[in-house]
């Protein structure tokens, strides 16, 4: 009997269109990339221990780098995100579904061949694509590598890229038509105004990157000279194709999770977010000005002063609305009542980190600063307190949140607490150092490194063991939960009044159409 039920409720995910389920799913795949990401993260480290490396060639150490990065980025965090949204959205505005539900199912299921194809290149001769996550020319070329893991990878880019064209048409037809009567676009919750403005950044964005990936196609099979100086291209056009969308596709990773930290902040300072309006034109802003930014990753490659100083300003100006969000949110907590639960935790260690990451970036919109920083490891450290502070804290802070909405279960407090300092204190130990070693001269990508950076690596080597224990734990938490009964009430954390989402307002979990009656927001 318990074998049938099993069988039943796998084949109803499988042909599923709730958007519930899918989100579900989109979760699941991300933890399970989470877990493969995460191993090749660790076979970095290993690498590192010894300035001398020893653990890998340093052709597969490029694939691996390569591969690790392209992982987190479109098989983790975005697919994340994704999966939070798709639960969320429809329920938090007061919708049965998604508006294109079989699309929806669409977008999730192009994922699966896409993860497939990118392990599976590192198999094929030649192994994975090896030109880093960026995959400037001409590493990626012909010339250099002519391995197809580097197509396999171009096919992973468009696959992946389909999958957010898809999702964000979606989503941008759901919130704009489906709302619950009475819920005008300045009564929706941040989380909602947060999917809207990514959604619209999914969609700018990503067909340009599909364009840059196609030329490099075309030019290493097709005779083209796109990118080729020999035939009358320039290689950095491919830099601006790439930054024009992977500059914004950091907010794309991010943007999503500043509305959940808006909710989560709020329900656990019981008040109401500071400066509501003031929340949506910062989101909004962000969306426009993450496309006027993208050239602040080439200030080494010979632009124009004039560029250069535009640049520079726009890096500058975008840290506006950031700062606006962040102020809001310390005035929401300031003088609130305070609930130090897991989720909080998560919320408020995910506002420092990426304080601190975003301050990094401040110094990297500066010419001459980045100009002397440039390719090395306080890029890397940057990046990660961006997309490890920002981008996962505020995952793990939404897991701890809406998990009880999602399955009628806690999350162990407890156990949650060892989990947020591991990942805390990990995070530090591992990424606040690249940005020393980086000052100190520690070039990026290399498999080896000078010995004076040894002890340094060591340490940051530890941090990621902190981290990986708190992942372990953090999926065993997630198990024992789904082992117990169900005690969540429909308003898990009694913070009804001051939410603007419908979610609390329904069962937890909830049901098929989500309501019962629609819900009219007066």
């Amino acid at each position: 009997m318990a074998e049938a039920a099993k069988k039943s409720t796998l084949l109803r995910y499988l042909s599923s269109t709730d958007h519930k389920e899918i989100g579900i799913m989109y979760l699941i795949f991300a933890l399970i990339m989470g877990i493969v990401g995460g191993f090749l993260a660790g076979m970095i480290r290993m690498q590192l221990w010894e300035s001398t490396g020893g653990v890998v060639s340093p052709e597969l150490y490029n694939q691996i780098v390569t591969m690790h990065a392209t992982i987190m980025i479109f098989f983790v965090v975005i697919p994340a995100m994704a999966g939070f949204g798709n639960y969320l959205v429809p329920i938090m505005i007061g919708a049965r579904d998604m508006a294109f539900p079989k699309l929806n199912a669409f977008s999730f299921w192009l994922l699966i061949p896409a993860a497939l194809i990118g392990i599976a290149s590192f198999f094929v001769e030649g192994g994975a694509a090896g030109g880093g996550w960026t995959s400037y020319q001409p590493l990626t070329s012909a010339q250099y590598s002519g391995t197809p893991g580097v197509d396999m990878w171009i096919l992973v880019v468009h696959l992946t890229g389909a999958s957010s064209i898809l999702g964000a048409i979606n989503f941008i037809v759901t919130i704009l038509n489906m709302r619950a009567p009475g819920m005008n676009l300045m009564k929706m919750p941040l989380y909602a105004w947060a999917w809207l403005t990514n959604a619209f950044m999914i969609l700018v964005g990503t067909p340009v990157l599909a364009g840059a990936v196609t030329m490099v196609l075309l030019d290493r099979h097709f005779g083209t000279g796109f990118f080729r100086p020999s035939e009358g291209g320039d290689p950095v056009l491919y830099q601006h194709l790439f930054w024009f969308y992977s500059h914004p596709a950091v907010y794309i990773m991010i943007v999503p999770g500043f509305g959940a930290i808006s909710h989560i902040v709020a329900a656990f300072s019981k008040k109401r977010v500071f400066g509501y309006a003031g929340m949506v034109y910062a989101i909004a802003s962000i969306g426009i000005l993450g496309f006027m930014v993208w050239a602040h990753h080439m200030f080494t490659t010979g632009l124009a002063p004039w560029l250069r100083a535009f640049f520079a300003f726009m890096t500058m100006l975008i840290a506006v609305p950031t700062g606006v969000k962040v102020f809001s949110w310390l005035a929401t907590i300031w003088g609130g009542t305070i609930r130090f639960t897991v989720a909080m935790k998560f919320a408020l260690g995910m506002i420092s980190l990426f304080v601190i990451g975003g301050i990094g970036g401040v110094w990297l919109g500066n010419v001459p600063v980045d100009i002397q920083l440039h390719d090395s490891y306080f890029v890397v450290g940057h990046l990660h307190y961006v997309l490890f502070g920002g981008s996962v804290m505020s995952l793990l802070a939404a897991a701890y949140f809406w998990f009880p909405k999602m399955t009628g279960r806690y999350l162990s407090e407890k156990l949650g607490n060892v989990i947020f300092w591991l990942m805390y204190i990990g995070m530090t130990m591992t990424f606040f150092l690249m940005h020393w070693a980086g000052i100190m001269g520690m070039a990026r990508r290399t498999y080896i490194y000078r010995p004076e950076f040894e002890g340094l690596n060591k340490f940051m080597s530890f941090g990621y063991l902190f981290m990986l224990i708190g992942g372990v734990l953090f999926v065993w938490g997630i198990i024992s939960a789904l082992r117990q009964p169900a005690t969540a009430t429909d308003d898990a954390w009694d913070a009804n009044d001051i939410q603007d989402g419908l979610e609390w307002k329904t069962s937890s979990p909830p049901p098929k159409e989500n309501f019962k009656t629609l819900p009219v927001v007066s």
